[in-house]
C-alpha cells in the first residue's frame, strides 16, 4: 500500500493560497522519511495557473543565499532530494484555475515588490494569465511565443491574446465563472473557472505538464479532473466549445434516442443556452429538471473522459521523449461514477473525499470497490476541510487534544483497504487562515504501525463473505440529489434516502465486514461484471438495485445456481422485461430484507461475532493467512481518548484451510505481538483478546499455529 502525504506545506495561521505552494526546505525531506512516505500529492509546481514563467521560477529559480542558509531549495531540487530517499513526487496541475493577482512592481516593471499580499510600495497592477498571454510585462516575463512559437489559436481559428477571456467557463448569460472554493474572500485576487473543453486551455495545460516533467516529477496529478463538470454548481458551462460540443452530441444521437423536446428543432444551429432561457430555465435553480439535462450530462461525461485521456497520454509521451516513464494521477473527489473512465487512465487513484468524518468505514469500502472495478489500483485519500470535521480536529490538536482522533483518521482507512494521507500543512479551504498540521511524533507513531503492518492488508477483495452491490444507474439520481450543494459547504440532504448508503452504514455500525462490487450501465463504463467477481462471496446484497443490465442478471442467476445467496431490498432489474428477470426474482436462494436489516443479510449467520462495538474488516493475504482488522471508534471526549475494551471475545468464520489453526497473533500499536490460543466452534475460530485499542489486528496463519 502506498503511504501518501498531503504535502501542501502551507503555513499555520495564514491562508492556504492557491496556486503557488510555499518554498520547500531540505528538512521537510527528513520529516517525510520519518513518516515512511512513498508518494506526495498536491506537492509541487502548482504555479502554472498563474503563468508559465512563474512555474519555471518555482521549478528552477534561484532561491537566494539567505534562503539557502536554511536549506531552502527550488522545486526541481526538492524533487531530486525526495527521489534520493525513495519518495515519489507528483506535480500538481490545477486544471480549473486561472489566476489574477494584485501586484506591486518597481517603476521599470522588471521586479516584483509584492504579490497577492501587498505592501503599499511601487507601481500597482495585476499579474496572472491575462498579462502573460497578452505579453503585458515583456521585461518581467518571457513572451508567450517562447512557449507557443506558432501562437495559440481557438476553435474558430482566431489568435488568442487573453487566456482568461478565451478559456473561462460561462453561465447561461455568458458571465465568467469563478472557482470560489479557492478564492480567499478577504483578498483581492481572482480565480476564474477554466474550461478544458476549450482546445486552447488543453494546449496550455500540456505546456504546464512539460515544465513539470522537465523539473523531474515522478508523475503529474490532474486536479479538478472532472473539468468543466464542476462548473455546473455555478450554472455552467455555456462557452462556445461546450455549446458546440453539445450540439454535435445531439446531432450524433440515433433517431430513436433523440429526446422529444428536439422535435422540429434545427440542430445545425441549435444553441442550448438561449433555448433554455426561452423556456424559463436558468440552469441553476432548476438544473436537474431542465430540458435535455440528461443528455447534457452524458455529453460532459464523454468530454471529460476524452480530454483527461488526452492530457494523460501527453504526459506519458513527453516523459518517454525525456527518457523515462511518468506516472499519471488525478483528483477524483468523491469517486462519483463519472470518474470511472478517467480512473482507467491513471496509475494511482487520488480522492479528495467529499465529507471527512470520524467514522466512515463504508466510504472506504466503496473507494476500494471503485478501484477494484478499474483494475485494482491503489487509492490515496486526502481529507476535505469543507463540510466535515477537519477544522475542529485541527483546533483540538493545537490544544494538545484529539490524538486518538488523529490516529483513527489514518488507521481506519488502512484497516478498510485504502491509504489516508498524513497532513503536512494541508489545505484548510479558502476561508480559514490556517493549514492542517499534526504533532510530528504522533504521526511518526501512526505511520510506523501502518508500515509495519503493510503485509497484513490485501486489496479490495479480502476474506469478507458478504458483498454489497453499488449499482451506478440505480443510484445516480439519488446520490446527485442527496449531495446537491456547492463545494464550499459539501452539505448532504439526509431527507434523500440512498439505499446503498443506508445498507452499508447499517452493516458498518453492526460490525459486519463486507466488500463492494460496483456495477455500471455499460455506456459510461463497460459492463464488466463476470462470475468470478461474485464467486468469493457467500452472500451478495442488492440495495435499491432496480436497474441492471442483462449481463448482470445472468451473472447473478449463475451465482445463485452455483450455491450463492442473494438478498434484495426491492424488486431488482425493473428496467428489464419481467420474462428476462424471472429466473432471478423467483430463484429459491433469493431473499428480501429491509435496507437496515443486517441480520437478514446474513442468512447463514454472522461471519464475525464480536463482544465489543468495533468496526471489522477481513483481509485474506497472499500466503493464505487471514487478518482481522478491528477499529474502535469509541472516542470519549471527557478523557480525550479511545478507552478500548478488555476481555473481548472474537469469533470468525474462516476458510477451510485455516480451520485447524491453534493460535492467533494479536498485533497492536506500540506493543510486542501477543500469541493467543484458538478455540474452534464449527467453522468459526474463537479467541479472547485481553485488550483492544484504536486499532487491533488479529492474524490466523498457516504453519506452526496449525494442527
Amino acid at each position: 500500500m502506498e503511504r501518501g502525504v498531503y504535502f501542501d506545506a502551507w503555513y499555520p495561521r495564514q491562508h492556504c493560497y492557491h496556486p503557488s505552494l510555499p518554498p520547500r526546505r531540505l528538512r521537510m525531506v527528513d520529516d517525510l522519511v520519518d513518516y515512511r512516505a512513498t508518494v506526495l500529492v498536491w506537492s509541487a509546481l502548482g504555479g502554472g495557473s498563474l503563468s508559465l514563467p512563474y512555474l519555471e521560477q518555482e521549478a528552477f529559480g534561484d532561491v537566494g543565499a539567505r534562503a539557502r542558509f536554511y536549506g531552502f531549495v527550488n522545486d526541481a531540487e526538492f524533487i531530486a532530494a525526495c527521489q534520493a530517499r525513495g519518495i515519489k513526487v507528483l506535480g500538481i496541475v490545477f486544471e480549473a484555475q486561472g489566476w489574477e493577482f494584485p501586484v506591486e512592481l518597481d517603476e521599470d516593471e522588471t521586479t516584483v515588490l509584492a504579490l497577492n499580499e501587498l505592501r503599499g510600495v511601487g507601481r500597482r497592477g495585476w499579474l496572472g494569465l491575462r498579462e502573460f498571454s497578452s505579453d503585458r510585462y515583456p521585461r518581467l516575463w518571457p513572451s508567450v511565443s517562447t512557449y507557443f512559437p506558432d501562437g495559440l489559436v481557438n476553435s474558430d481559428g482566431e489568435p488568442v491574446t487573453d487566456l482568461i477571456e478565451e478559456c473561462v467557463a460561462r453561465d447561461i448569460h455568458g458571465n465568467p465563472c469563478h472557482a470560489r472554493w479557492v478564492e480567499c474572500p478577504d483578498r483581492e485576487h481572482q480565480c476564474f473557472y477554466m474550461d478544458r473543453n476549450n482546445p486552447v486551455w488543453r494546449e496550455y495545460l500540456k505546456a504546464v505538464i512539460r515544465i513539470q516533467v522537465d523539473a523531474g516529477v515522478d508523475g503529474v496529478q490532474l486536479d479538478e479532473a472532472e473539468l468543466p463538470m464542476g462548473a455546473m454548481q455555478y450554472g455552467a458551462c455555456f462557452c462556445r466549445d461546450c455549446t458546440r460540443g453539445f450540439r454535435e452530441h445531439l446531432r450524433a444521437l440515433p433517431a430513436d434516442r433523440r429526446p422529444g423536446e428536439l422535435d422540429g428543432v434545427d440542430l445545425a444551429t441549435f444553441e442550448y443556452g438561449p433555448w433554455l432561457l426561452e423556456r424559463g430555465h436558468d440552469f441553476r435553480t432548476d438544473q436537474k429538471d431542465a430540458p435535455l439535462f440528461g443528455e447534457y450530462y452524458a455529453f460532459q461525461c464523454r468530454a471529460i473522459a476524452t480530454h483527461f485521456a488526452e492530457l494523460a497520454e501527453h504526459a506519458r509521451a513527453y516523459g518517454r521523449e525525456r527518457g523515462r516513464e511518468v506516472l499519471v494521477s488525478g483528483n477524483f473527489f468523491n469517486l462519483d461514477a463519472h470518474y470511472l473512465p478517467l480512473a482507467e487512465q491513471v496509475d494511482l487513484i487520488v480522492t479528495e473525499m467529499r465529507n471527512t468524518t470520524y467514522r466512515q468505514p463504508e466510504w472506504y469500502r466503496y473507494a476500494a470497490g471503485f478501484a477494484r472495478l478499474v483494475g485494482g489500483k491503489e487509492v490515496v485519500v486526502v481529507e476535505n476541510p469543507y463540510g466535515g470535521v477537519v477544522p475542529e480536529l485541527v483546533t483540538a490538536l493545537s490544544q494538545g487534544r484529539g490524538h486518538d482522533l488523529m490516529r483513527l483518521s489514518l488507521w481506519e482507512a488502512a484497516a478498510f483497504g485504502v491509504n489516508m494521507t498524513v497532513p503536512y500543512g494541508s489545505w484548510m479551504g479558502a476561508t480559514l487562515e490556517d493549514s492542517f498540521w499534526a504533532p510530528h511524533e504522533l504521526l511518526v507513531q501512526v505511520q510506523d504501525f501502518v508500515a509495519a503492518t503493510d503485509g497484513l492488508r490485501s486489496g479490495a477483495v479480502g476474506g469478507n463473505e458478504l458483498a454489497v452491490v453499488h449499482s451506478v444507474p440505480s443510484l445516480r439520481d439519488l446520490v446527485a440529489r442527496a449531495d446537491a450543494s456547492d463545494n464550499l459547504r459539501n452539505a448532504r440532504d439526509t431527507s434523500v434516502v440512498v439505499p446503498y448508503r443506508v445498507t452499508t452504514e447499517a452493516l458498518s455500525q453492526a460490525g459486519v465486514p463486507f466488500d463492494v462490487v460496483v456495477t455500471t450501465d455499460g455506456e459510461l463504463q463497460a459492463d464488466r461484471l463476470v462470475a468470478a467477481d461474485l464467486a468469493p462471496y457467500r452472500v451478495v446484497v442488492l440495495p435499491g438495485c432496480w436497474w441492471l443490465t442483462e449481463q448482470q442478471v445472468d451473472v447473478l442467476v449463475g451465482y445463485l445456481d452455483g450455491g450463492g445467496r442473494v438478498v434484495v431490498t426491492e424488486e431488482p432489474a425493473r428496467n428489464l422485461p419481467d420474462a428476462r428477470t424471472e429466473a432471478l426474482r423467483r430463484h429459491p436462494s433469493l431473499s428480501r430484507a429491509a435496507l437496515d436489516d443486517t441480520a437478514a443479510m446474513q442468512p447463514d449467520g454472522p461471519q464475525v461475532r464480536l463482544g465489543a462495538p468495533l468496526a471489522v474488516n477481513l483481509h485474506l493475504l497472499a500466503d493464505g493467512s487471514l487478518a482481522c482488522h478491528l477499529v474502535d471508534h469509541g472516542y470519549d471526549e471527557r478523557v480525550d481518548a479511545v478507552p478500548g475494551h478488555t476481555d473481548v471475545a472474537l469469533a470468525v468464520r474462516v476458510p477451510a484451510h485455516l480451520r485447524t489453526a491453534r493460535r492467533a497473533r494479536v498485533v497492536r500499536p506500540g506493543e510486542a505481538d501477543l500469541v493467543v490460543p484458538v478455540r474452534r466452534e464449527g467453522d468459526h475460530l474463537c479467541v479472547e483478546l485481553p485488550r483492544t485499542g484504536v486499532y487491533t489486528v488479529v492474524v490466523w496463519e498457516l504453519g506452526e499455529g496449525s494442527a
